[in-house]
């Protein structure tokens, strides 16, 4: 696989996902919520696709709205970690000292806490709900973004360019964004590409153990949790929301990695040497 088709295909792929959550409404053959105790358990068939849960749900149609709330929660637990992380870790690494110090060791901690332990915890403070899941895994995520963006804030610090702008009077504001925040991005777009495959696999995980979305809200978590005691009688139930699941993740992770080759300079600077390596040499004219 080429690098432009490793870019391409899990592109493809995560816009599909987008499209399905956004036309839903338009794409979904019945009413996610609507129960029809007649038509339970049934099998997949012309008229229900993925078949009908025990409450007779068409499950084609929850795991279609299911990704509305996946992508939804990903995106907006990303955003909010990776803005948080990545102004923290920059302020840390610009000024230093005791303020870059405590923001580093309270990283430290954030990250030895294991994660279900303490989304259980903020889960359990906040309540379950769909905003306190995204806020959940802000808390426990931004500790990613702020270490990434307070290491390279401390190698721009010292290029030329950062102490050329400094003895010209600019304030550390202006610097930080017109200098330091460049160097930082691609690197934070590369953890968020990373961190969005996770964020929609912690999601399904506290809504499957119901301290995500509640009911009657379909997510691929829940649909997983009610599907789990039908998996020898009712196979679909758990199988096509964990299939959704699945493509999605690898999806992003294959685009994480083809982003993290096009937007990280040192694997540029190494595609760029073996490219010239291999470039063949013309042979030089006699004297």
């Amino acid at each position: 696989m080429n690098g432009r088709s490793r870019l391409t295909i899990p592109l493809v792929i995560v816009g599909l996902y987008v499209l399905l959550a956004v036309f839903a409404p338009l794409l979904a053959p019945d009413d996610p919520n609507a129960v029809a105790l007649a038509r339970r358990l049934l099998p997949p068939q012309a008229h229900h696709l993925m078949g009908t849960d025990a409450l007779g749900r068409d499950v084609l149609s929850r795991v279609m709205y299911g990704t509305r709330v996946s992508l939804l929660v990903a995106a907006a637990a990303v955003v909010v970690a990776g803005v948080a992380g990545v102004a923290l870790g920059m302020v840390a690494g610009w000024r230093g000292g005791w303020l870059g110090a405590v923001v580093m060791r309270i990283v430290d901690v954030v990250l030895s806490v294991p994660f279900f332990l303490l989304a259980v915890l903020v889960v359990v403070v906040l309540g379950p709900s769909l905003v306190n899941v995204v806020v959940c895994l802000a808390i426990v995520r931004w500790p990613r973004y702020a270490r990434v963006a307070y290491s390279t804030t401390l190698q721009t610090r010292g290029r030329g360019f950062v102490r050329a702008a400094t003895a010209t009077g600019a304030s550390g504001g202006w610097i930080l964004a017109r200098h330091v925040l460049p160097e930082v991005l691609p690197v934070a777009i590369v953890v968020g590409t990373l961190e969005f495959g996770l964020m929609v696999v912690y999601e399904a995980s506290l809504s499957f153990l119901g301290l995500g979305v509640q009911p009657p809200t379909a997510s691929w978590g829940s649909i997983l949790s009610d599907g789990q005691q039908y998996i020898a009688t009712a196979w679909w139930l758990a199988t096509f929301p964990g299939l959704a699941l699945f493509v999605l993740v690898l999806a992003v992770n294959l685009l994480g990695d083809a982003a993290r080759d096009r937007l990280d300079p040192a694997k540029r600077a190494t595609v760029t040497r073996r490219r010239f390596l291999r470039r063949p040499r013309t042979a030089e004219a006699p004297a």
